[in-house]
């Protein structure tokens, strides 16, 4: 049996419907399936209704999630501006309101082949290695 939408079956039902009500005297043994099918048609149209209506329901409740998840990050921005300017940007007490404190790296002292400071930006160089001569 193939699928067909709510439409499709609501239209085919009132259809049967209607056709047994206008023949019922020459078919009066599917009066109470006509009955069965004049309630589903009933039930369908309401909840068909109830769904539209939840629906649109559905869609301003999605509209109004979406304005306070924008609302409640403006706030989380300003509270945690407000914490970090109260506390320092390098305190360790950041991370109990989800931040990260600042931490500085380390400076790298840089040594050169012969273990002594090198000044930043300049390369080391290493004396060439004589190397035996081929016979």
């Amino acid at each position: 049996m193939s699928r067909k939408t709510f439409a499709v079956t609501q239209k085919n039902l009132e259809l049967r419907s209607a056709a047994l009500a206008a023949n019922s005297a020459d078919l009066p043994h599917m009066e109470v399936p006509r009955q069965k099918v004049d309630a589903m048609l009933t039930e369908l149209k309401d909840l068909t209704t109830q769904q539209a209506s939840l629906t649109a329901s559905k869609q301003e409740i999605s509209k109004r999630l979406a304005a306070l998840n924008n609302e409640g990050q403006r706030m989380i921005t300003f509270l945690d501006v407000g914490v970090r300017q109260h506390y320092g940007t390098q305190s360790e007490k950041l991370v109990e309101f989800g931040q990260q404190p600042f931490r500085p790296q380390p400076r790298l002292r840089l040594v050169g082949l012969d273990g002594k400071p090198v000044k930043p930006g300049t390369i080391p160089v290493q004396p060439p290695t004589p190397t035996p001569p081929h016979p």
